[in-house]
């Protein structure tokens, strides 16, 4: 914006420009402040996560002094990498924004949520970190991809810029790297200060027919890349949470990456041989679906991708093979409660990896929980899972193996009834855990537990915090 002017009718008197620092303003308790504020700025749908951000090392350990102006994410799940300056920009502003930008590309989610929550502490907001962490997962159209968080989208803001950082940053735009140059403006109208942003550099026509060529490849080789990458997240979350006990029955549904036409033929393809449609899914570190039509072992994705290509004598491209395997409800396994194995019909890994994002296999907590129940008091698997920050199938899954988990016999299904999986430790007992309950003084008069002896969620989350 090189002019402004205050208009009365037919006449229009111009604005004196004048500068931050001749206003005695300031980079960081200001304008760092305007942009923290109204992060519109920056583009369309951005959340700030931090500012001033300087937690991170070099290669000795030793802490570094630079710190990160601001730090935000948009709502496509990438990370925003904004450097201020008050005045006009230095000659190596771009390199010192791509430095952060390497820095930042190296966070996870958890990375992320914990500076998050820091940085509202600082402003006097305190939120718990998972609360924090669902805010980022909110904040993102679509699902969370690890590979997009390494293209961070960088964003100057100076009063000018030279014409090395002018030229250097549309030949690194060309290069697909995406720098944004704002130039911030200060006048002074009627005693009033009135600041604008004005973003210099890409403007939209340069987007579009400069830019877009490059950047529509570009995209296309990302997409296929976060694909892949949801693929393998999928699998490994359901891995780590350890959801599907060894020997799950698992379904072809076909859904990703086929078109109507092709999923009829595959459908009739399965009809020649029923085994076509069915794997057994292992909790291993690859090939985790045994196919039961030849027996072989195969990813998710992997046997997807045979199976397209056996129906279409193509080469699959881009399948999320994860969105085509149902869990086979009607074969539950024996450590499992069937009120809760069938709750997942119907759910492809994608979705249940989903669900589960950020449960895992440290049953610290579990554990550390099922101590403090009190004598004489029994809750569920589903309260327990959702106390510990996990899922019921999980949760019955462990109890009926782990040697020790205090107090198991405290844990029913959701009728208050025995699970139809639980094992004693020992073999040699006869009991039920429904006649130690019983000597603890809770009864079963119409078959389930007392349910005015059942502990809430609540009450549950109130022993897990003390």
């Amino acid at each position: 914006m090189d002019h402004l002017f205050t208009v009365d009718g037919s006449s229009a008197t111009p604005v004196p420009a004048t500068a931050l620092a001749a206003e005695g303003l300031l980079e960081r308790q200001h304008l760092q402040e305007w942009v923290i504020e109204h992060p519109a700025v920056l583009g369309e749908a951005v959340l700030v996560i931090t500012s001033e951000f300087d937690r991170w090392a070099d290669t000795d350990g030793v802490p570094a002094r630079d710190r990160l102006d601001i730090l935000g994410l948009d709502a496509t799940g990438r990370l925003v990498v904004v450097e201020l300056k008050r005045g006009t920009a230095d000659r190596d502003v771009h390199l010192q924004a791509i430095t952060y930008a390497a820095l930042v590309s190296r966070f996870d989610l958890d990375t992320l949520a914990q500076a998050h929550r820091d940085f509202l502490r600082g402003r006097g907001e305190s939120l718990e970190l998972e609360t924090c962490r669902r805010r980022l997962l909110e904040h993102v159209d679509g699902d969370w991809s690890q590979e997009l968080l390494q293209r961070p989208r960088q964003v100057i803001i100076a009063a000018d810029f030279p014409k090395q950082v002018t030229h250097t940053v549309v030949w690194l735009s060309e290069m697909n790297l995406d720098i944004d140059l704002v130039q911030v403006g200060l006048w002074k109208v009627q005693d009033q200060l009135v600041v604008g942003f004005t973003k210099l550099y890409p403007t939209p026509e340069v987007e579009e027919f400069t830019l877009a060529p490059a950047r529509v490849e570009a995209k296309a080789a990302a997409q296929k890349l976060a694909e892949r990458s949801r693929a393998r997240n999928a699998v490994h979350v359901l891995v780590e949470a350890g959801l599907l006990p060894d020997g799950t029955r698992m379904r072809l549904v076909p859904r990703h990456g086929v078109t109507e036409s092709l999923r009829e033929a595959i459908h009739a393809w399965v009809g020649e041989d029923g085994s076509r449609a069915a794997a057994t899914w292992s909790n291993g570190t690859a090939n985790q679906l045994t196919w039961e039509a030849d027996g072989g072992a195969y990813s998710p994705t992997g046997l997807a991708n045979h199976i397209f290509t056996s129906v279409t004598g193509r080469k699959a491209d881009g399948i999320q093979g994860t969105t085509w395997w149902d869990v086979d409800t009607s074969h539950v396994p024996g450590t499992v409660d069937p009120d809760d194995w069938a709750a997942l019909a119907g759910i492809s890994l994608a979705r249940l990896a989903k669900q589960l994002s950020g449960t895992g296999k440290d049953w610290t907590a579990l554990h550390g929980l099922l101590a403090a129940l009190p004598s004489g008091r029994w809750t569920t698997y589903g309260d327990v899972a959702t106390a510990v920050g996990s899922h019921a199938v999980p949760i019955g899954t462990h109890l009926a193996t782990c040697g020790q988990c205090p107090h198991a016999w405290r844990v029913l299904n959701s009728e208050g009834h025995v699970s139809a999986g639980f094992r004693w430790t020992d073999p040699t007992r006869t009991d039920s855990p429904a006649d130690v309950l019983a000597a603890e003084g809770v009864s079963f008069d119409t078959g389930a537990a007392d349910p005015g002896a059942r502990l809430p969620v609540d009450a549950l989350k109130t022993l897990l915090d003390g």
